[in-house]
C-alpha cells in the first residue's frame, strides 16, 4: 500500500495563482531537491522534519472534510513522492476536484499530463537570485499547457530581465499564464509593475503572496 509523507494539510485561500482568493485544501508534502535562497518552506525539507504517513484514500478523506473542490498538492516538490501518480489517478475519480500541483521546475512534468484538465501545474522558473537556476528541467517550459501556470519569483532587476528572456525563448505568454512574484520583502511590487510598463509586458501577471499580506508571513497552516 502505497503512503505519503504529508506535513501539513489545511484549508484556506489559494494565496497565488489563477485561483488566488478561493478556497482551496492544501497538502504539503514533506522534502525537497532545490535550497532556494529564498524558501519559505524550509522546515517541510530538513531531514528531520515531523510528517504523517497517509494513504491516498487517507488524503482524500481529508481533503473531502474540507468540503471544498479546489486542491494544492505543494511542498516541498510534491513530485519526489513515490506513487505519487497514483494518489491523483484516485483523487481525479471525484469529478468536483480540481488538482493544482505545485512543483519546483526541475522535475518532469509531462507524465501527469495524461490525468486531464482537471490537474494543472505551477510550475516555478528559479531565477538567479535563487541560486537554483542551473537545476531547471528546461523542457518543462517547452511543452506547458493552456491550464498550466509558470511563476517567476523575483528578487532583483537582474531577474525580472531574465524572466523576460525565459518567458520570449519558450513563447511562455503565449501558451500558459505567467506570473511575476517578488520575494518577500526583497523587492518592490511597485518597481515590478514599472518594468512591466517599459517591457510592454501584455498577459504577465503581477502576484502578491496574498496569505503574507493577510497573516503573519511566518505562519504555517495558511
Amino acid at each position: 500500500m502505497s503512503r505519503y509523507r504529508v506535513v501539513e494539510s489545511f484549508l484556506s485561500i489559494n494565496g497565488e495563482g489563477k485561483k488566488a482568493g478561493q478556497l482551496a485544501a492544501f497538502i504539503r508534502f514533506a522534502g525537497c531537491n532545490l535550497n532556494c535562497s529564498y524558501c519559505d518552506t524550509l522546515w517541510a525539507n530538513q531531514p528531520d522534519t515531523v510528517f504523517e504517513w497517509m494513504t491516498k484514500e487517507e488524503i482524500y478523506e481529508r481533503i473531502r472534510s474540507f468540503g471544498v473542490v479546489n486542491v494544492t498538492l505543494t511542498g516541498g516538490e510534491p513530485l519526489l513522492q513515490a506513487d505519487l501518480y497514483e494518489l491523483i489517478e484516485y483523487l481525479v475519480k471525484d469529478e468536483k476536484l480540481c488538482i493544482e500541483i505545485e512543483t519546483n521546475g526541475s522535475v518532469d512534468i509531462t507524465p501527469y499530463f495524461a490525468m486531464g484538465d482537471r490537474v494543472s501545474m505551477t510550475v516555478d522558473y528559479k531565477l538567479p537570485e535563487s541560486g537554483m537556476e542551473a537545476a531547471m528541467l528546461l523542457s518543462n517550459f517547452e511543452y506547458v499547457r493552456p491550464q498550466d501556470t509558470v511563476k517567476f519569483v523575483c528578487g532583483s532587476h537582474k531577474d525580472l530581465l531574465r524572466a523576460k528572456e525565459v518567458m520570449e525563448q519558450y513563447e511562455l505568454i503565449s501558451k500558459c499564464s505567467c506570473y511575476l512574484s517578488p520575494v518577500f520583502g526583497k523587492i518592490e511590487p511597485a518597481e515590478m509593475v514599472t518594468f512591466m510598463k517599459e517591457h510592454q509586458l501584455n498577459g504577465v501577471n503581477l502576484q502578491i503572496q496574498m496569505h503574507k499580506v493577510i497573516w503573519d508571513p511566518e505562519l504555517k497552516g495558511v
